[in-house]
């Protein structure tokens, strides 16, 4: 699909969650770009976790409403399908999210369909650009057959991307199991390998309450601007120019740019409302972004961390997009959690990547070891150790056989590696990367910090999205409804020239089959 002839970003002002204002923005937006809704049209939000202790993490639903609002207002004939899909944050029920955003009522209300991704059958998508990570991909039917997408991310700052802006909100189009796939020092690639699933027709960026510093934790900034555009990377690269970051320097809008998805160049960007861009400057001025390494985030605390280079050094120097990133948001959830968590937690080293340096820690301190490509010799407390990589070259992770590893199975796996290591100097954690979810369990262990799944007024919403999930895949499978579907685009079968929704990018594959084929 080429991208819109005349690229263009809305900066509107809105100073208030008001519903109704909000739908008067975004209809006029919709007018400006002369585009009305049609056949199957989903509106994907940002909720990566949500509730009280998150509360600036998300795309809020009194803005969600107000788009939806506007949609059905410019809609051309009648919709088939009016929904709202997304997958949360790995390990969470997006049923939970939902229901902790506030989302539920309002989408009853309002008669819209409500998806949560990780319950949906799974298409795959064949690429043959040639830089992709690999030749195929998998998202949710719901996306893979949308006739009018429309993407409203939250304005944020991130720990492994710099910015959260539209491009990077496709992480959620994606399930657990193949979320994962890639989620590591190639995150910036996989995330651009993405935008050949679809590309949406109509973007609307929550922007009131920006989010700066993290991802999942962030600190409110009060922006007060609606952003809207019909070209996400250059909504993103206004977005950028926003906050005073050149966007070529952030990888995944620089490598969507270059596949030719659009412009990074103001010049070739249209850009109209009641701001120009220079007072949306003078708004945004002091806000920070969140990309920080490991060894600086953990300064002044009782943590030390250390990072050497992943396995592909001749690609980056530092795993942006995988472990060091997910522990940054991981300790920042148990501070919401638990206030005392800093105070709990013991002297502790964390060792990522390859580290050929000294690890100087005293009797009693532990190190961690964190990641399949963690890597090290050396000697602690006056033993040698030596450290070897586990890492799997990716060309052995194949989308059609990676499997969802539950919570549950997640706390007893690391829990059962921290007790039998408690009287361990040292502690490997495997995985690539290690999840957010393992890496806030083992510093529970380490630091005897509430456990955010066992906190009360989580836990009743926790189980009940849980069961709910479950029941509905188990539902499924009864019903012989197939989880990932092979459709036009399997393997060994040759593809139509045009699939599925005009808006789709699959795409034959023109590339060696996988090892193992």
């Amino acid at each position: 699909m080429k991208p819109v002839a005349n690229p263009t970003v809305i900066l509107r002002i809105c100073d208030s969650y008001d519903t109704q204002r909000i739908r008067q923005i975004v209809r006029e937006g919709l007018e400006t770009l002369d585009l009305r809704p049609r056949g199957r049209t989903l509106l994907k939000p940002n909720l990566v976790a949500s509730g009280p202790l998150f509360e600036h993490a998300f795309t809020r639903p009194e803005f969600t409403e107000g788009v939806l609002q506007a949609l059905r207002d410019r809609q051309q004939g009648e919709l088939t399908e009016l929904a709202v899909g997304e997958r949360c944050g790995i390990t969470v029920p997006t049923r939970m999210a939902y229901e902790g955003a506030g989302y539920d009522p309002m989408l009853k209300r309002l008669g819209v369909k409500r998806y949560c991704f990780e319950e949906e059958p799974q298409v795959e998508i064949r690429l043959n650009h040639p830089t992709r990570l690999r030749d195929y991909l998998f998202t949710p039917e719901p996306v893979a057959k949308a006739d009018f997408f429309v993407n409203c991310p939250k304005f944020k700052a991130h720990p492994w991307t710099t910015v959260t802006f539209s491009v990077k909100s496709y992480i959620g189009i994606q399930d657990d199991r193949h979320r994962l796939i890639d989620h590591d020092h190639r995150l910036d690639e996989k995330i651009a390998d993405l935008q050949h699933i679809i590309q949406p027709q109509f973007i609307a960026i929550d922007a009131i309450t920006a989010g700066e510093g993290r991802m999942l934790t962030p600190i409110p900034f009060p922006l007060k601007m609606i952003i809207m555009g019909n070209n996400q990377i250059a909504i993103d690269a206004v977005c950028c120019h926003i906050i005073g970051v050149d966007p070529a320097t952030v990888p995944h809008i620089k490598l969507s740019a270059d596949s030719g998805f659009g412009p990074l160049d103001l010049d070739q960007i249209k850009i109209v409302g009641d701001l120009t861009l220079e007072q949306a400057q003078a708004r945004a001025r002091g806000f920070k972004v969140g990309l920080i390494r490991v060894e600086k985030y953990f300064e002044g605390t009782n943590i030390t961390a250390y990072a050497g280079p992943p396995p592909e050094a001749e690609h980056t120097d530092y795993c942006w997009g995988g472990c060091p990133g997910a522990i940054e948001e991981a300790i920042e959830i148990l501070r919401q959690f638990d206030r005392e968590c800093d105070a709990k937690m013991p002297r502790l080293h964390v060792v990522f990547g390859n580290y050929q340096g000294p690890i100087d820690a005293k009797p009693g301190e532990k190190v961690v070891f964190i990641g399949d490509c963690a890597t090290w010799q050396g000697q602690i407390q006056g033993q040698f150790v030596q450290i070897r990589s586990k890492y799997q070259d990716r060309s052995t992770k194949d989308p059609y056989h990676a499997q969802h590893e539950d919570i549950f199975a997640k706390m007893v796996k690391v829990m059962a590696r921290m007790r039998a290591s408690r009287e361990d100097a040292h502690i490997r954690l495997e995985g690539c990367p290690v999840s957010v979810a393992e890496q806030v369990l083992a510093l529970v262990f380490l630091g005897g910090l509430k456990n955010p799944y066992f906190d009360p007024q989580q836990n009743l919403a926790f189980n009940k999205a849980y069961l709910g999930w479950r029941s509905t895949t188990a539902l499924q499978r009864l019903r012989g409804i197939p989880y990932q579907k092979h459709g036009p685009c399997a393997r060994g079968e040759a593809a139509p020239e045009v699939e599925a929704s005009p808006l789709s990018m699959a795409r034959p594959s023109t590339s060696t089959p996988l090892p193992g084929e």
